[in-house]
């Protein structure tokens, strides 16, 4: 490998994932360096090593860079070629095996990246060798791989993973006794059309009650449809509008890389995902019961809606919070022994895919809850909205602690006088609101909860933009928009 200097990988390795502009901030001499680095940070030489990629042109490319040094330093790569990052999730798991998946997920196509993970599916973060393995590469590409002394260079084969992750994810919820369903399916161009049809379609046998209408399933990562990012809502309008056309009993919208999954239902309305964590929480409380488990445990993120921990509870589950990001739903989903973990961002995490988030499974749990009852599911999923949410709204903000001081000056007067972080709405810039309780949390950002649960808010920074992000929620549109006006012109007033 020739010696490179122009690359500095801090510009693409974030806290979770490593993510750059393909010939800029990650090239193929940079990849063979974080292989090499991988194989050394996480004593991976003799191992195997799983090496996969999404549909972006770079992919393969850049998955036999990283094969390369690994192999170098002693890793023995075993090649998935085309996957999705769950099916990478898999894999790990199934076959203990460290391994990565080549996405830049719901990116543009100038993008890709690197998610990796430890055997059993372990994420590699900042906390947990990320750095590590950015740190090492630096310098393996600024002074070139060394000979290594410890182990021979590995060889390199090759394993399907696809039809051992289809059976897999069937052994696990039963389809084949639901009613017939229609459900149309936007891959964005993205790995969903590969899981979808090996997973819902006839693949395996027997065949399920699935009529699949099939949108922008052509792999091809220069998305030449829309963007492969669901969470952006003009992103889903094209399904919007096939699931009213073909009079369709549901949607499913997936990212780039397959692992998130967005549902709409029979009106072309989306379905939170709020309320798919419930809903899904609720079934998986249900089969563990059913095992044995007297209270099983849900985790959520502290700003899904409250309809979340309101279910588990409800169901007989144990709900637990945790700050937003999957590193910390898995650490916490691993030290809980939890059975369920859902976020607003639609990652749903299951115990019995190795913690690990899976849009399929989800979609799947779904399609199960709905097939078997009759009611439609805009009836059937607003049993698990009863709140209205402002959704996520960011804005720039070069000082977001002071944005956020000045909000609790007025939405919490007196937080900081008293041990239980309490405060008061005051009259003068809030009539409306004027009186209310509040309790302030920092678990992530800022949460500011109306004591007689009417609404709440929660305010966090970014840490790689000058955004604030605001998320809340509350009991009617009314509540929900005063509080949501009342924060986001503060905020705003000195940005």
């Amino acid at each position: 490998m020739s010696v490179s200097v122009e690359i500095d990988l801090s510009e693409s390795f974030k806290a979770y994932d490593v993510r750059g502009i393909v010939g800029a901030t990650i090239t193929a001499e940079a990849v063979e360096a974080i292989g090499a680095a991988f194989v050394d940070v996480l004593g991976l030489a003799g191992h195997h090593v799983l090496v996969g990629g999404d549909m972006r042109p770079s992919s393969p490319e850049f998955s036999a860079a990283f094969a390369r040094g690994a192999a170098y330093r002693g890793a023995n790569p075993k090649m998935l070629g085309l996957i999705s990052t769950d099916e990478l999730y898999f894999a790990a798991g199934s076959l203990d095996c460290a391994g990565v998946v080549f996405t830049a997920s719901h990116n543009p196509a100038a993008y890709n990246g690197i998610k990796m993970a430890k055997a059993g599916a372990v994420p590699v973060s900042s906390d947990t060798g990320l750095y590590e393995i950015r740190d090492l590469a630096q310098i393996y590409l600024d002074e070139g791989l060394p000979v290594s002394t410890e182990a021979p260079e590995g060889t390199i084969s090759e394993y399907d993973a696809l039809a051992d992750y289809a059976a897999y994810l069937r052994s696990l919820v039963d389809l084949a006794d639901i009613r017939p369903l229609k459900v149309v399916v936007d891959a964005a161009n993205g790995m969903g059309g590969l899981t979808t049809p090996a997973v819902l379609g006839d693949t395996l046998l027997p065949g399920l009650p699935l009529e699949i209408i099939e949108m922008y399933f052509e792999l091809d990562g220069t998305f030449p449809n829309h963007p492969a990012n669901p969470l952006e809502p003009e992103n889903l309008r094209d399904l919007q509008t096939a699931v009213i056309k073909h009079g369709a009993d549901i949607g499913l919208a997936f990212d780039g890389d397959a692992d998130r999954c967005f549902v709409i239902d029979e009106l072309g309305d989306p379905v939170s995902p709020s309320a798919i964590t419930a809903l899904v929480a609720v079934r998986e409380i249900a089969r563990a019961q059913a095992a044995g488990e007297q209270t099983p445990v849900i985790i959520h993120n502290l700003i899904t809606s409250r309809a979340v921990p309101e279910a588990v509870t409800a169901a007989g589950g144990h709900p637990v919070v945790t700050r937003v990001g999957h590193s910390f739903i898995k650490a916490v989903m691993a030290a809980e022994g939890a059975v369920f973990g859902g976020e607003h961002s639609a990652h749903y995490y299951f115990r019995d895919f190795y913690n690990a988030d899976t849009g399929m499974l989800a979609a799947m749990h779904v399609l199960a809850a709905l097939g078997h009852q009759e009611t439609a599911l805009s009836e059937f999923a607003a049993e698990y909205e009863p709140y209205v949410s402002s959704g996520e709204i960011n804005s720039e903000v070069e000082d977001k602690a002071g944005a956020v001081a000045r909000v609790l000056a007025e939405f919490a007067d007196g937080h900081g006088n008293n041990p239980a972080n309490q405060g008061v709405i005051g009259a003068a810039s809030h009539p409306d609101l004027a009186g209310h309780e509040t309790v302030v949390s920092t678990l992530d950002g800022t949460t500011v909860t109306a004591s007689d649960g009417s609404f709440w808010f929660n305010l966090r920074p970014s840490n790689t933009e000058p955004f604030l992000r605001y998320n809340g929620e509350a009991i009617d549109s009314k509540t929900m928009e005063l509080v949501r006006d009342g924060v986001l012109d503060i905020v705003r007033s000195n940005a």
